[in-house]
């Protein structure tokens, strides 16, 4: 299973994904790795945590976006992301958490993708922004973030 977007492949973490990290000195946080841990134990996460983002021009991992975990009792998923600095402002996170969250709202499993992020990372407010999500709450120092499968099919006809 993988998502091909113009620029991006996007491959869910498993055992392989390791020697591929590897072998590029991938290291972009803990989050794949304990994916691919919990892969091991539940087979049924498999698409449902980190993904590896891989540039299609030269093959190199530039980061990972996912979920945190498969769909809950209400049919939501929680997306998440990280990319190397050297790939911020290039338009890759943009361009993988749409396909992502696509991905997840044509599956019947799933009727809502939700997210956060701090109120100073502007980055990822505006990601968020740009793939269609809205804004649902604030606290202390987090955004909360949802898009549900209605408004994303009412954004997909325009």
């Amino acid at each position: 299973m993988k998502i091909e977007t113009k620029r991006l492949t996007l491959m869910p973490c498993d055992s392989s994904s390791i020697e591929m990290m590897k072998k590029q000195g991938y290291d972009n946080g803990p989050q794949s790795l304990n994916h691919i841990k919990e892969l091991s134990k539940d087979p049924t996460l498999y698409g449902w945590g980190s993904w590896l983002v891989v540039r299609n021009s030269d093959g190199m991992i530039i980061g990972d976006a996912g979920f945190k975990g498969a769909p809950n009792s209400k049919k939501e998923v929680e997306v998440g992301y990280g990319f190397l600095e050297s790939c911020w402002h290039m338009g890759y996170a943009t361009e993988s958490v749409e396909s992502l969250v696509k991905w997840a709202l044509d599956l019947v499993v799933v009727e809502k993708v939700v997210a956060e992020t701090r109120l100073e990372n502007i980055g990822s407010i505006r990601v968020l922004q740009k793939v269609g999500m809205e804004q649902v709450e604030g606290k202390s120092d987090m955004f909360y973030w949802e898009l549900t499968k209605q408004k994303h099919q009412f954004q997909s006809k325009k």
